[in-house]
C-alpha cells in the first residue's frame, strides 16, 4: 500500500488570540484530497496558557468549513443568523457559497482545546449557492477493535445525512491498542488518514501524530493499525478527485486572481455579500484583510500519488 507522508507546518490562527496550528493540506506537495483543501489540526491546549481561540468576524466564499472537537468547546455565530457550540462528538458544517462570515470562540467551559478545522471546496456548478448551516450528532458504529463517527459520507456501515456537494468521506476512527482494522472504502476516492493520537500504521507505513498519510484511488480496503499500548485516534478523509482547478487566498476559494481580489475588496467595504455577524463581543468587529500578494496567485493543483500514474492537468 503506497502512502505519501505529509508532515504539518505551523501556523498561527489569525485573531486577537493567536493559537498554532498543524497545517498539512494545503501544501506544496499537495492541495486536496478529493474536495477536501484544508486541514487544520490543534491542541490539545491548555487555554489558561495559550488563551482559547478567539476569532472575530471573518468572511469566507466558495467553501464549506466542517469543525470537529475532541476536547472543548467553540461558539459559532454566522451571518445567516446561526448560533451553535461546537461540542466533542458533535459536527458543524457551514456553507459559504456566494458569501458567509462567521466568529469562532472557545468558551469559559473550556480547559482544554483540541480539534480540526476542515474546509471542503464547492465544484463550479454550486459555489455560489446561498448560505448554509447545519449541526449532526453521528452515531458511534463500534467495529471489533475501533469505533468510527462519520461525520460526512459513509462508512462501516454509518452514513451521514449532511449534504455535500461532491462525493465525500470524513470519520473519526478510535482504534484499541493493538487493533487492527480494515475499513471497506470506495477504490474511486483518494484518501488521507491524519493521526491526532498515535502512531498508527496504513498499511506498512507508520504516521506519528499529525501526520497525514495521503493514498490514491484505486483501492477498496483501507488498513488502519494502532501498535501502541493507548488508544489511537485519526481522521480518514476522502472523495473523488477534484476536477478543477481553484484559487485559494486567505480565507477564499474562487477560480481566478481576479476574483479572490473582488472578494477582498467586497469584505473591505463592508458589502451585503457576507452580511453580518450578531452578538460577537470581542477586541476587534472583524478581521481585515490582508493586502493581496505582489505576485499573481496561481491555481493550485495537486502532483501525482504513490501508485497514481495520472497528473492534474
Amino acid at each position: 500500500m503506497d502512502v505519501e507522508v505529509i508532515t504539518p507546518r505551523e501556523v498561527p490562527l489569525g485573531g486577537p488570540r493567536a493559537m498554532t496550528v498543524r497545517r498539512t493540506l494545503p501544501q506544496r506537495r499537495r492541495s486536496m484530497i478529493g474536495a477536501w483543501c484544508f486541514v487544520d489540526h490543534y491542541g490539545p491546549d491548555d487555554v489558561t496558557d495559550t488563551g482559547g481561540m478567539d476569532v472575530a468576524p471573518h468572511p469566507h466564499t466558495g467553501l464549506q468549513t466542517v469543525s470537529w472537537l475532541f476536547t472543548g468547546e467553540i461558539e459559532h455565530r454566522d451571518s445567516l443568523g446561526s448560533h451553535a457550540m461546537v461540542r466533542p462528538g458533535e459536527l458543524n458544517l457551514m456553507t459559504a457559497g456566494h458569501g458567509i462570515a462567521h466568529s469562532e470562540v472557545s468558551t469559559d467551559a473550556t480547559t482544554v482545546l483540541h480539534g480540526v478545522q476542515l474546509w471542503v471546496a464547492l465544484p463550479d456548478r454550486d459555489r455560489d449557492v446561498a448560505r448554509d448551516f447545519a449541526h449532526h450528532v453521528p452515531a458511534p458504529a463500534a467495529l471489533s477493535g475501533a469505533t468510527v463517527r462519520v461525520l460526512v459520507g459513509s462508512l462501516a456501515g454509518s452514513t451521514s445525512p449532511v449534504h455535500t456537494f461532491t462525493p465525500l468521506l470524513g470519520a473519526e476512527v478510535l482504534l484499541a491498542p493493538g487493533a487492527e482494522v480494515a475499513l471497506d472504502v470506495a477504490p474511486g476516492f483518494e484518501h488521507g488518514v491524519l493521526v491526532d493520537r498515535g502512531p498508527v500504521t496504513v498499511g506498512d507505513t507508520e504516521l506519528a501524530p499529525a501526520e497525514l498519510g495521503y493514498l490514491a484511488p484505486g483501492r477498496d480496503r483501507l488498513l488502519l493499525g494502532n501498535p501502541g499500548d493507548e488508544q489511537a485516534r485519526v481522521m480518514v478523509l476522502g472523495g473523488e478527485p477534484f476536477g478543477e482547478q481553484i484559487v485559494m487566498w486567505w480565507n477564499f476559494v474562487g477560480r481566478s486572481h481576479e476574483e479572490v481580489e473582488a472578494y477582498r475588496k467586497a469584505w473591505e467595504s463592508g458589502s451585503e455579500r457576507f452580511g453580518r455577524v450578531e452578538g460577537y463581543v470581542g477586541p476587534t468587529s472583524r478581521i481585515p484583510a490582508p493586502p493581496m500578494p505582489n505576485v499573481r496567485i496561481k491555481p493550485r493543483m495537486n502532483p501525482p500519488g504513490p501508485g497514481d500514474p495520472s497528473a492534474w492537468g
